[in-house]
């Protein structure tokens, strides 16, 4: 396993991104370290797959700047192309090629290709060189696409929704294949998923985007730490400080709140330790204002 660099793996400083009038990004901010494995969450439209098309080169900023491992994302240099593998979301291959003439580009195309490790991880899966990819099931062109990608030796992996429209057999297959990488190889990771399940089984860090900007950012169990959910009175719910989303019910309310914000509460209210799903959703369901 390579050890994690000391610099951070992604560092984005006041970017933005803007198609004509409108902002998928501004002023996003965010430091992610190396060997980290990212769960990049955000309601649709947030600016998630704009700030991986940034981090992977294809697109370049309007304003303020990305890098991965200290090199500026859009240098166009070959050092900078060859840290980052990226798995878009409809895992596109070229149907008509065989898995074998996919790897063989691959190979062409990638100075680090390392051809045998993919032909060990796709054997090891049971899908065959000879097959056409268009032949694939869905679960295995999405695997063939996970070894393209970790087959180029990439410092930063990027996966854009891989698992979406895969059945559960196909979705732990995936898991598994990317947990061994991560854990022979050292690579950090940064996952978008709707489903939160998926990312709380692999994931050590969040970064939730809602309307183009950070709103949370830091290790998973730090972050679930920062906040607490609280049930009490709900007249007395008015004056709570450090309130995320309240739920009122009646004369009951539940809040989630940030922990310290409900050191003086009086005994009738009752705290509750906070999911990583319900954390999530509270914050979405009480977005930024557009800017």
């Amino acid at each position: 396993m390579t050890a994690p660099s000391p610099e951070p793996a992604l560092e984005a400083d006041g970017l933005g991104m803007r198609f004509g009038r409108s902002w998928a990004l501004r002023d996003c901010s965010v430091s992610l370290p190396a060997g980290a494995v990212v769960a990049l969450v955000g309601p649709n439209g947030a600016g998630k797959t704009t700030l991986m098309h940034l981090v992977c080169g294809l697109l370049r900023p309007s304003e303020g700047r990305v890098r991965v491992f200290g090199e500026d994302a859009d240098s166009g240099s070959s050092e900078a192309l060859a840290r980052v593998g990226f798995v878009a979301q409809e895992h596109p291959l070229y149907r008509g090629m065989t898995v074998a003439e996919l790897l063989r580009m691959g190979r062409a195309l990638n100075p680090r290709f390392d051809r045998g490790l993919a032909e060990l991880r796709l054997d090891g899966l049971g899908i065959p060189l000879n097959r056409r990819a268009g032949a694939l099931s869905g679960g295995q062109q999405a695997q063939v696409s996970l070894a393209l990608a970790l087959a180029k030796r990439p410092m930063l992996l990027v996966l854009d929704e891989p698992l979406a429209n895969l059945d559960p057999v196909a979705r732990r297959d995936f898991t598994r294949t990317l947990m061994s990488a991560v854990a022979e190889d050292g690579v950090t990771v940064l996952l978008s998923s709707h489903v939160i399940a998926d990312l709380e089984a692999v994931c050590d860090r969040l970064v939730l985007l809602d309307h183009g900007a950070v709103r949370l950012d830091g290790a998973i169990e730090d972050v679930l730490a920062a906040h607490r959910m609280i049930s009490g009175p709900r007249e007395a719910a008015a004056d709570m400080p450090g309130v995320v989303r309240a739920v009122h019910s009646g004369r009951h309310s539940d809040l989630l709140v940030r922990a310290g914000a409900e050191a003086e509460l009086h005994p009738v209210w009752q705290e509750h330790h906070v999911g990583l799903e319900e954390l999530i959703l509270a914050y979405l369901e009480n977005p930024v204002v557009t800017r």
